[in-house]
């Protein structure tokens, strides 16, 4: 879970983390990651702190965002990545799991 009002030093070491990983042979990352201004159609964003998480997370390792709808209120919030084409199938947004204000996102790997 990134806290909405996470500050950019967190994010620049959740970033150097996955570059570390990102060396393994497959990765999947699923989080929320709370960036609402992301419009991943056309992978833009409004706030810098959205901007950067696009260039250091998603292009710089490049990852494969595969949530295709909202997954909270009119939002993707909760976000499923992958390294590998073929990895990671069969992604659906379902219900809410108990009293979460969330939809979860099921895949099958």
């Amino acid at each position: 879970y990134r806290p909405p009002n996470q500050d950019e030093e967190a994010d620049e070491a959740f970033y150097k983390q996955l570059a570390e990983v990102y060396q393994s042979l497959a990765l999947v990352l699923v989080r929320d990651f709370n960036f609402p201004d992301v419009c991943w159609k056309y992978n833009t964003a409004e706030s810098k702190q959205s901007r950067r998480f696009l260039e250091c997370c998603v292009e710089d390792n490049f990852l494969t965002q595969l949530v295709s709808e909202p997954t909270r209120g009119g939002a993707s919030l909760n976000l499923l990545f992958t390294n590998r084409e073929g990895l990671v199938g069969d992604v659906v947004v379902g219900d809410r799991l108990g009293l979460s204000d969330h939809e979860m996102i099921e895949f099958s790997i």
